[in-house]
């Protein structure tokens, strides 16, 4: 199911309420779209309304992508071209959304650490308790600071609707070519609802063991020690919900998730050779220290209610907090002749983010004036974050203290009987940091660095435009801003000046991104066609550039990017046929001098490669199958060493499912062509660096059994 929304720019400041949107290719469900709702968009009108550029991936086919590609992330990877090929490994850095970072959420509570970004965020929950994925595009301001380059919000498993017991089971196994047993990995899923009268109870838990990975050649991937691993790993986690109707039209709930990945440390790294193209590779062995892991909780207490003075109200409270643990070497960074003068001193980092926010908002129609939706409303977050150097207890990021509160005013105005709507709101971001006196490591020179507490504020405005000249024809463009503050940690950590204060430290100014779209879709009869063309721009951006140790630190410059996505999908005349397909193209520059030339390009870590999919989606009675393509187009980059040019590649996966009553067998091929290749985030980085020569996953083959009961 596939379908632009036209969700506006404007609307990033909207409520914490509800709206839903485009997938990848189109369903039955299409049919009826005031019914679709995207509740990371935060409003309940319909997706007419609004215009900007969102994807739902939900239901079985999530499920299935997820069978296919073993994560979230991956899954939103591999179905929507503006998302970066993943780096197939626990970390996420350098993995964009329209060539900027994407702000993850569950059931819109920031999974991201402003102040010292893990890039982990794509692993806080198990997949088995989402719903469905909602994929809003374009720097925005829809969940406050982070989305720069939009929103990953994940929504969790609906409460049972009927008295009684209801769950889901599942069983998975996965294998890759030649079926050895350290290549093998399993997992096992539940949840189980409950219901009766206005009360209703939903827990389950799920626990999975991840064999080693191995590339097209039937070689193990190398392990990445140092960001964390997915292969060779284990996880488990547990999800709960609390539910009660206060009334028809009111519902309070309580939403829990507890979510722990950790590397099993049973291989070591075989460094590769770039020049003879040979790639990073594994043995057995024990890796030490403490294993690379992610532990993630989240609590949601939410309020909603429908029919509040002709209006609707929507009120969230969260507490959230994660531990990231990476893994440890013999690093220059690490070193101080105080504690090892051999310089053999063997360390490791550990982040530690504790976050508790609320968001609420009003929407109603203005009295007098019915055809002027507006809403009102007021997000705060508070986020404490510390990054500590594990073995020696050392302090890397002092413990920050970072506050926002953020008000906003939306208004959208239905013209001629909804074939015209104007679109335009603002909202204050009024952040805080709170930074103690501290010192740097001895490799940064023990510089002394005072403390402050530095404040920015910033008035975010948006606007925009949907025309439906005929049914099915739909039109719109918009403006945007997007506000995020730079990942703290890394710049602090960083500093080699003497006699830095951080009240005046200009590297901590936040990033404040503009994003323009224009955007023309069809949506009649078979047909499914969308376009849409962006730019946007920052004055002070945010740039990962990679030191000699494999570390990145931050790097503020004027970026610009821009970009066409153009989609497509036809319900041929057999029935249950789909055919479709996707193309992204995106270039990005930054003004390295800044003399208002952007002649440097943005680099692997920082943009994606053009791309496109095609697929073909067939579902006849008990029966539906899948088979899709990605190719990633090669890229030159003016700003590195031409061993760092991406090469391109092609992959083919494959599913094939069949329902008997509540059982659904569904077996699927990861990299159907057992294809040979480098991972994108690998190939352009590091041209020297021999332990991060990284393949990617060979053909996989995944079986699932899910039951309903």
């Amino acid at each position: 199911m596939k379908f632009l929304v036209t969700c506006s720019a404007a609307l990033m400041f909207a409520p914490a309420s509800i709206a839903y949107a485009q997938t990848e290719e189109p369903a039955a469900a299409s049919k009826d779209e005031d019914a679709i709702v995207v509740t990371g968009a935060r409003t309940i009108l319909p997706i007419t309304a609004l215009p900007l550029t969102v994807d739902i991936l939900g239901g079985e086919e999530l499920q299935q992508q997820i069978a296919v590609s073993g994560s979230i992330v991956d899954a939103v990877s591999a179905r929507f071209p503006s998302f970066s090929p993943t780096r197939e490994k626990l970390s996420g850095s350098g993995e964009t959304l329209r060539g900027r970072s994407a702000l993850f959420a569950i059931n819109n509570v920031p999974q991201s650490t402003p102040i010292r970004d893990g890039s982990r965020d794509g692993y806080t929950i198990d997949p088995f308790f989402i719903d469905r994925v909602e994929v809003i595009y374009g720097s925005n301001a829809l969940q406050g600071i982070g989305a720069t380059g939009g929103v990953v919000n994940q929504v969790t498993v609906s409460a049972p609707t009927e008295d009684g017991v209801s769950g889901r089971a599942l069983l998975q196994e996965s294998a890759q070519d030649g079926f050895e047993g350290d290549a093998m990995g399993g997992k096992a899923a539940a949840l189980v609802g409950w219901k009766s009268g206005a009360f209703d109870l939903t827990t389950g838990a799920s626990v999975e063991r991840r064999g080693v990975f191995l590339d097209g050649e039937g070689r193990r991937i190398g392990v990445d020690g140092t960001q964390g691993e997915i292969q060779d790993s284990d996880s488990w986690s547990v999800f709960g919900r609390l539910g009660y109707q206060l009334s028809g039209s009111a519902r309070i709930e309580l939403v829990a998730n507890r979510f722990e990945l950790e590397g099993n440390g049973n291989y070591v790294v075989l460094p590769g050779n770039r020049l003879t193209s040979l790639p990073t590779s594994s043995v057995r062995g024990e890796s030490p220290g403490n294993q690379p892991a992610n532990r993630a909780e989240l609590l949601s207490l939410s309020l909603i209610e429908s029919d509040l003075a002709g209006g609707s109200l929507n009120a969230q409270a969260f507490f959230s907090r994660t531990r990231d643990i990476f893994g440890g070497g013999i690093f220059a960074t690490f070193q101080d002749a105080a504690l090892d003068p051999t310089r053999k001193l063997f360390d490791q980092s550990v982040n530690r983010s504790r976050k508790v926010g609320a968001k609420l908002s009003y929407e109603r129609a203005a009295p007098g004036l019915e055809n002027l939706i507006v809403t009102v409303g007021v997000d705060t977050l508070r986020d404490r974050t510390a990054q500590t150097l594990l073995q020696t207890g050392r302090q890397w990021v002092p413990e920050t203290d970072f506050r926002s509160i953020a008000p906003f005013l939306q208004g959208n105005l239905k013209m001629m009987d909804g074939a015209v709507r104007l679109v335009g709101g603002l909202r204050y971001e009024n952040v805080s940091l709170s930074v103690p006196d501290f010192t740097t490591l001895a490799f940064y020179g023990s510089r002394r660095v005072e403390g402050g507490t530095p404040k920015f504020d910033k008035l975010l405005f948006n606007g925009g435009f949907v025309v439906e000249p005929v049914q099915g024809l739909r039109g719109y463009a918009s403006y945007a801003e997007g506000y995020t503050i730079p990942d703290v940690g890394r710049v602090l950590r960083g500093i080699t000046q003497t006699g830095v204060r951080i009240e005046d430290f200009l590297d901590l100014q936040p990033v404040v991104s503009n994003n323009r779209e224009i955007g023309l879709e069809w949506n009649r009869d078979a047909l499914e066609a969308s376009v849409s063309y962006f730019w946007s721009s920052s004055k002070l951006g945010s740039l990962l550039v990679r030191n000699p140790d494999g570390i990145f630190d931050l790097v503020r410059e004027p970026i610009a990017i821009e970009g066409l996505e153009i989609s497509i999908a036809w319900k041929t005349p057999i029935q249950g046929l789909t055919l479709g397909g996707a193309y992204t193209r995106v270039e990005g520059a930054t003004d390295a001098n800044d003399d208002g030339k952007y002649e440097k390009d943005l680099d692997g870590a920082n943009i994606s490669p053009d791309r496109m999919n095609l697929y073909a989606d067939f579902g006849r009675g008990p029966l539906d199958a899948r088979l899709a393509m990605r190719r990633y187009f090669d890229r030159g980059f003016n700003s590195q060493p031409e061993a760092n040019d991406f090469a391109g590649y092609t992959l083919l996966d494959a599913a094939i499912g069949y329902r008997l009553g509540p059982q659904r067998i569904l077996a699927s091929v990861q990299n159907l062509t057992d294809k040979q290749y480098v991972t994108y985030f690998s190939d352009t980085q590091g041209p020297n660096d021999n332990l991060r020569y990284f393949t990617g996953r060979g053909r996989t083959f995944t079986l699932t059994l899910t039951s309903d009961f």
